[in-house]
């Protein structure tokens, strides 16, 4: 169900349940803490699906019926989607959404835990909870708001209308809207994984909050700064 390949020092984590438009059972979810842990040496990470038209039709709703009598199976399931979920969230490198086909449900929610969100042509979005007569997790509702604001939330949540990529671009859900998304994650992972990697995770601290005054000064006594300075002087490429 969740495929983790590497090519150098990018990782890919891959959905991959056809039978399934790569709905996401509960097992899934615990799968996807394995492989965010798995990845956690890696200097850039992709998210993607390896079935063509889909990234992930959310939730398996066919475990839901289940939910309705045992409380639980409620509590199992919304732990191993945490635990999906906030494992990518933490990963300490730039981890890529490559979305090309449909992303619904608590997929929008698994996208909004990475650093940046591609979207190819074709792809489709929307948080479906309203339609179901469910609610959708506190922490995945402040993810939304903070990246498209309260208003914008507010519409997708209670209509659960369908989006394009061109209208997810507009509102801010995606940070691109490309051809193809996948290729476009690729060369941006490549991209990054070449840069200082103690730097790229130093500034992933900083744009989560985590980051202190002494640890910005320290960078200038590390080995990285070292070396960006020797090889700017060599006119030379770095050695990371």
């Amino acid at each position: 169900m969740i495929h983790v390949t590497r090519t150098g020092t990018v990782a890919t984590i891959a959905l991959a349940r056809p039978e399934a438009k790569n709905a996401l059972p509960t097992a899934a979810w615990q799968a996807l803490a394995a492989a965010a842990a798995e990845v956690a040496d890696a200097r850039a990470v992709i998210l993607r699906s390896d079935v063509a038209g889909i990234f992930s039709a959310g939730a398996d709703i066919r475990e839901f019926e289940q939910l309705q009598s045992d409380r639980a199976l409620r509590t199992q399931f919304r732990q191993a989607m945490r635990a999906g979920i906030e494992a990518v969230a933490a990963l300490p490198m730039p981890v890529i959404a490559a979305i090309d086909g449909g992303c619904f449900g608590a997929a929008v929610a698994l996208i909004l835990a990475a650093d940046i969100r591609i979207a190819g042509n074709l792809s489709e979005f929307a948080i479906t909870p309203a339609r179901l007569g469910i609610g959708y997790p506190r922490e995945d509702v402040a993810r939304l708001q903070a990246q498209v604001g309260k208003g914008m939330a507010s519409l997708l949540l209670f209509t659960g209308d369908k989006l394009r990529s061109d209208e997810v671009h507009k509102i801010g859900l995606v940070e691109l809207k490309t051809r193809k998304a996948i290729d476009t994650a690729t060369a941006m992972a490549t991209a990054i994984a070449g840069n200082a990697p103690e730097a790229v995770r130093l500034l992933k601290r900083t744009l989560r909050g985590e980051q202190t005054d002494q640890g910005f000064e320290d960078a200038f006594g590390g080995a990285e700064f070292a070396e960006g300075l020797a090889s700017f002087r060599e006119r030379r490429n770095p050695v990371w």
